[in-house]
């Protein structure tokens, strides 16, 4: 691997190594741009991943210190955990269940079709779907979607059959086992799936698309990536004109480092990503970098989740299988007889024994609880996902009462359901209900969120420098050698899991940064 020089400021800087900062990472050195990469987690591989929940969950999970406020159940049930995401190289593509959706032309276009919806913070993406389309192409083919470029889906295991038999009972027509960046036959120098049913776990078959053995080693064969695990960016600092020159950073050793850049990406999540623009202030940004809108820290999404779990006379075994690989797409619509605006998809969901004990009903204990563990071999589960409003009062804050491990603020995640979003929760656990009784289920049971694995917004791109923080391209608007590489950048939620666009933003960011550099406009 490249190791380039702490006084290197040619070099783009990006501070995370998941869907964002490891796709684009690949993307740079392609184009023979130098790449120094400050991930927090420590290495893991296919080898060292653990098919145990608990423990896999103390090596990948994002542990620090957090704080929860709102009225989400999630603040009363997981007060120091908000959100379920890694950190590991790789991020939080080692957890994902895989599922790669293109967001609808609506959803690029929410202020503009949902209208003025009070209580809502809606503006329209500064790009279109049919922009994107051609980069969606390259993300898809790049991962490995199934059901697009020839590849065939996965196989349905019993999860999706009674899925997709209480569906089509019900007139549900996309119903399908998804399109999934999980190979289902050899590809890219990786083998098919193995159907071992620990897809959150990490892959050990490498058959799903992770950064940490696809982009990454890909960016490292090209000698121009110096990738540095176990590394905290705790500030960014910038140059008396308000241009960023590098960051600080802790090191293994627990060391202070510096590392000097010409460009600084940010794709530490949408919680870490404004947390460090925002213990980045300093007297000219007396308000954190890239935040003269005021916005960074606000619009935080994590989808309209919840769960249903049904049971059944005959045994299901659910947890057999690639744990997403089934959907049901029709909800996901613009429909407003519903009730509500936006829409949701219904997912084939199955958690082990040890995390179906702890989400089924936190603190519910009782014979209804204790029923559905007894059953567990006999139910089958599905998550719903959907467009979730942005909010200016959702937002990621510093909390100067709680400190980490090197005495800076932790962020402290605020959250309240919109309206709209109880609304669309409301029809989608009737419906999810509906779909099982029409298989024949017994009885099902409505589990509550969990803690958020789609973070997004916080950063939100727009046209303005008045009310966003960063332009279509992911600069921000204030330092022009700062981006903004994650889901931060998403200006509404859409109601699709959001990997496939992070990496498509990815993609189309790194022709930008490298059209500028070439130009010597940054």
């Amino acid at each position: 691997m490249a190791k380039f020089d702490f006084d290197d400021d040619s070099v783009v800087l990006i501070i995370g190594s998941g869907a964002g900062g490891g796709t684009l990472c690949n993307e740079l050195c392609q184009k023979g741009i130098k790449v120094v990469v400050l991930e927090a987690g420590a290495m893991q591989s296919n080898a060292s991943f653990i098919n145990d929940e608990w423990k896999s969950f103390s090596q990948l999970a994002w542990l620090d210190p957090r704080t929860t406020s709102g009225s989400w159940r999630v603040a009363k049930d997981f007060s120091g955990l908000p959100a379920w995401i890694c950190k590991t190289v790789g991020g939080t593509t080692t957890h994902w269940a895989g599922a790669s959706l293109r967001l609808q032309e609506h959803e690029f276009k929410v202020k503009t079709t949902y209208g003025g919806l009070a209580g809502a913070n809606l503006m329209d993406w500064p790009v279109t779907l049919r922009e994107l389309e051609p980069y969606y192409a390259r993300a898809e083919d790049k991962m490995g979607v199934t059901r697009t470029n020839g590849i065939p889906g996965l196989p349905g295991n019993n999860n999706f059959k009674v899925m997709y038999a209480g569906a089509t009972k019900l007139g549900y027509r996309e119903v399908h086992t998804g399109n999934m960046a999980i190979n289902s036959q050899p590809r890219d120098d990786r083998g098919r799936c193995m159907q071992l049913g620990f897809c959150f776990q990490g892959c050990k078959s490498g058959a799903k698309w992770s950064t940490l053995y696809t982009e990454l080693p890909k960016a490292e064969a090209t000698g121009n990536m110096d990738l540095r695990p176990e590394s905290h960016v705790t500030r960014i600092e910038h140059d008396a004109k308000g241009r960023v020159t590098g960051v600080v950073y802790r090191d293994k050793a627990g060391q202070e480092q510096r590392q000097k850049a010409r460009i600084v990406c940010v794709a530490g999540n949408s919680i870490e990503t404004p947390r460090l623009l925002l213990l980045s202030a300093s007297s000219m940004f007396k308000d954190g970098l890239a935040n003269s809108s005021g916005q960074v820290g606000r619009n935080y999404m994590r989808h309209m989740t919840g769960s249903v779990y049904a049971m059944f006379k005959q045994p299901v075994n659910m947890y057999r299988g690639t744990t997403m690989a089934g959907i049901i797409r029709d909800e996901a619509v613009h429909d407003t007889k519903r009730g509500f605006v936006g829409g949701y998809e219904m997912e084939t969901l199955s958690l082990g024994i040890p995390f179906m004990a702890a989400f089924l009903n936190p603190g519910g204990w009782g014979s209804e609880f204790t029923e559905y563990m007894d059953n567990y071999t006999r139910l089958a589960g599905m998550w719903l996902v959907g467009e979730d409003m942005p909010r200016e009062t959702n937002r990621i804050t510093l909390n100067s009462s709680v400190k980490d491990r090197w005495g800076n603020p932790v962020p402290n995640v605020h959250f309240d359901d919109h309206p709209n979003d109880l609304a669309m929760r409301e029809h989608a656990f009737r419906q999810g209900q509906r779909v099982y009784e029409a298989a024949g289920a017994i009885k099902s049971f409505r589990t509550p969120p969990y803690p958020s694995t789609h973070n997004l917004g916080t950063c939100r791109m727009g046209a303005s420098p008045a009310d966003s923080v960063c332009n279509a391209h992911g600069q921000t608007h204030d330092i022009p050698n700062l981006f903004i590489s994650d889901g931060s950048q998403f200006t509404s939620g859409g109601a699709e899991n959001p990997t496939l666009t992070i990496v498509t933003l990815a993609i189309r960011q790194a022709e930008y940064i490298a059209q500028q550099m070439t130009a010597r406009a940054i």
